[in-house]
């Protein structure tokens, strides 16, 4: 999933050395926290947050097979 991450937000930055994912998993939850660099933010969420919202679509469209529930935090 973190390749997933990686893959999708590498071609929105301009500095895609600095995106870090890192994964926390719980009992019933697997929280991956997304951070790029400080002026790749807004790229990343887009305007009215649209782009966060699609990577977070596609994000648990992938993890849907899973028990757990997968949640993208993007900082």
């Amino acid at each position: 999933m973190k390749a997933l991450i990686e893959t999708i937000v590498t071609p929105l930055v301009d500095h895609p050395e600095e995106i870090v994912v890192a994964e926390k998993e719980e009992d019933r939850k697997i929280v991956y926290h997304l951070t790029v660099h400080t002026e790749d933010v807004g790229k990343v969420i887009g305007k009215n947050g649209r782009i966060a919202k699609a990577i977070r679509t596609v994000v648990y469209a992938a993890g849907s097979d899973s028990n757990k529930r997968i949640y993208l935090d993007i900082m």
